[in-house]
């Protein structure tokens, strides 16, 4: 159960009533004021990060590498989308549990990420295999 469905509207309504109790209307006014401005600075962010992602390619990352090393679980997929400034190439199937998405760089590396209620649960990174022909030549 995710209790922050709950916890933060009981909050948001024991800071207004706190406010009523202490400074009546005018404290219901600022309270009110300062809950919107929350509220507001959360949609703004959101918009900020989809409206960057929406200027690069779908499951494109600089480096798979990289977005490897950043990954912590429990982060939300728009903390991930941030991250990468780029929408992942979903992988799940449309409003399935859990949300499966897959990040890939410019050398074929990608990391594919698994999403439960929007939360990071887990992920791994694949990297392309070398040839054998490769590395033999590339040794002096």
């Amino acid at each position: 159960m995710n209790f922050s469905r709950i916890l933060i509207p009981i909050a948001v309504i024991a800071f207004v009533a706190g406010a009523w109790h202490q400074y009546k209307w005018p404290g219901v006014a600022v309270s009110t004021g300062a809950v919107v401005m929350w509220i507001l600075l959360h949609f703004t962010r959101m918009v900020t990060v989809l409206s960057r992602a929406s200027n690069r390619p779908v499951g494109h990352v600089s480096s798979a590498v990289m977005l490897n090393a950043k990954l912590k679980k429990g982060v939300n997929l728009m903390h991930v989308i941030a991250m990468t400034k780029s929408l992942g190439v979903r992988l799940s199937e449309e409003n399935a549990q859990p949300e499966i998405f897959k990040w890939t760089d410019s050398g074929d590396s990608f990391v594919i990420c698994t999403f439960k209620a929007g939360k990071l649960q887990s992920w791994d990174m694949t990297r392309p295999q070398v040839a054998e022909t490769e590395e033999s030549t590339a040794s002096p």
